[in-house]
């Protein structure tokens, strides 16, 4: 008869515990060293069951954060005013978000169109991390026109909200024109931002958000860690 080998039984041991309710959604699983310690293996032997776990979606691994116990997905609604923080706020969890990049250039062929600008016309990149809970949810690149947004590079330093900066430079309310939905795999750089496996499955959002004028104000793309997130689209 075939034994079981010692990382299954590892593993059954950290599913049971975790389906005891001994680590939660969101919990942070003892280190990587700490584990072979307590089951007297090697860490090889450990990282094997964290990455059956893993490939089960019990668990999910941050880079240089450790392994937590996922989480239920969240609900992201996307409507006529789609809002990252009242959104993950509504699913009961902390919303906070970082700026990568905020750079001033000319707009492409593809942004100009989407802007309803003149290719070359200038636009402001922000690239930025969602979060949730302090899990990295979505990697997002927005372009703003420059020209009908005044002080919008400055307002971002200062606020780092898309919403009030936008409404500095004298958009008090906008939104949501259109949203195109579609599958895509992680790059390497998208992996490392969202801290998920390369290749791991992601959800693309291809957004223009308009003012009350109808004039666009951003034209922006987001891409969900697809196991984290539940899109959810309500109409009108």
């Amino acid at each position: 008869m075939a034994k079981t080998r010692i990382w299954q039984q590892i593993e059954a041991r950290l599913r049971d515990e975790i389906a005891a309710g001994h680590y939660g959604p969101g919990d942070k699983l003892p280190t990587e060293a700490a584990l072979a310690a307590r089951f007297g293996v090697n860490r090889h032997t450990v990282r094997r069951a964290l990455s059956e776990m893993q490939d089960a979606g019990l668990v999910h691994a941050r880079r240089g954060a450790g392994v937590f116990v996922a989480a239920a997905p969240t609900d992201y609604r996307l409507g006529r005013r789609t809002r990252f923080r009242q959104n993950v706020e509504a699913a009961g969890q902390t919303a906070a978000g970082r700026i990568l990049r905020l750079e001033t250039r000319k707009a492409d062929a593809r942004e100009a169109a989407a802007l309803e600008i003149a290719a070359g016309d200038p636009v402001l990149v922000k690239e930025s991390i969602g979060l949730a809970d302090a899990a990295p949810l979505a990697l997002s690149v927005s372009v703003f026109p420059l020209d009908r947004l005044p002080g919008l590079a400055e307002a971002f330093a200062e606020t780092g909200s898309v919403t009030e900066a936008l409404a500095r430079a004298g958009v008090a309310d906008y939104t949501r024109r259109h949203t195109r939905l579609s599958a895509e795999r992680a790059s390497a750089t998208q992996a490392l931002h969202l801290q998920i496996p390369e290749g791991a499955p992601l959800l693309r959002a291809v957004a223009v958000n308009v003012d009350a004028a109808g004039r666009p104000v951003e034209y922006g793309r987001t891409w969900f860690a697809g196991d984290r997130v539940q899109l959810v689209v309500e109409p009108g």
